[in-house]
């Protein structure tokens, strides 16, 4: 199973002083658009979202289909797949794919401890 890129998304109060505080750590920005409170930011091949007002807690995202730079990648699991393998496993979803679909979509599991993981697909 290829779970794709791994990041962080952070909840923050605000995204202009966490960029700042983050570029000092030798972040930079790889996209997002700051005027809509979200942006993603990598340093080496660590990545992390910046996001105000969009959800309440931090969130481990994984994207099926994109590597560290966000670029395709030629080979992955399909996010419809990650979820069947899961389920099959005793996962419960705290929200789901649609399974008659393709393309985009995405799920949310959480770990045994409450930490909220997404599982986006962009394509």
């Amino acid at each position: 199973m290829k779970l794709g890129a791994f990041s962080v998304s952070l909840n923050v109060k605000d995204i202009h002083v966490s960029k700042a505080f983050y570029e000092k750590l030798g972040f930079q920005d790889l996209g997002g658009d700051i005027t809509q409170n979200w942006l993603i930011m990598k340093n080496e091949n660590c990545i992390i979202g910046l996001f105000q007002g969009m959800f309440e807690n931090n969130i481990l995202t994984f994207n099926p289909g994109w590597n560290e730079n966000a670029q395709n990648l030629e080979s992955f699991t399909d996010v419809r797949e990650i979820q069947k393998h899961l389920k099959a496993n005793g996962i419960k979803m705290l929200s789901e794919a649609d399974e008659t679909t393709s393309g985009p979509a995405h799920f949310f599991i959480e770990d045994p401890d409450g930490n909220q993981i997404l599982v986006d697909q962009h394509r």
